[in-house]
């Protein structure tokens, strides 16, 4: 069982940076990919990026690529989100997710994802 707590949330105006941060309990990561995802009010939970077992292979939805960047540090049992250029339409609240794969490659399919946080409010201010 692996259980993923969020941090790092919060308020900032738009143009400004956080870095999320999600920690495992329970075990190493070693053996899951990551991802972060993120549910605006009245909206659908959606992917925002992925990274693999081995930490070298990403994928970045559209919306956020060049702004955010997601890594992995095994050893800390961590996942990262750090978010630059912050606007508006980035309020939501945001998830982290693991899942236990042989596969070495990364997934935006949300059902794949077994394991979540209880996710962390991100608000920005125009």
């Amino acid at each position: 069982q692996v259980q993923l707590v969020e941090s790092g949330g919060g308020l900032v105006q738009a143009g400004g940076s956080l870095r999320l941060s999600c920690a495992a309990s329970g075990r190493t990561l070693t053996m899951y990919r990551l991802g972060w995802f993120r549910q605006a009010p009245g909206k659908e939970r959606e992917f925002v990026a992925a990274i693999s077992r081995s930490g070298d292979s990403f994928d970045y939805a559209d919306s956020v690529k060049g702004r955010f960047t997601i890594s992995r540090d095994n050893a800390k049992i961590t996942v990262n989100l750090q978010m630059n250029s912050l606007q508006p339409d980035d309020t939501a609240v945001y998830y982290c997710a693991a899942d236990l794969t042989f596969r070495g490659d990364t997934t935006r399919d949300s059902n794949a994802y077994v394991y979540w946080g209880q996710g962390t409010q991100v608000t920005v201010s125009s």
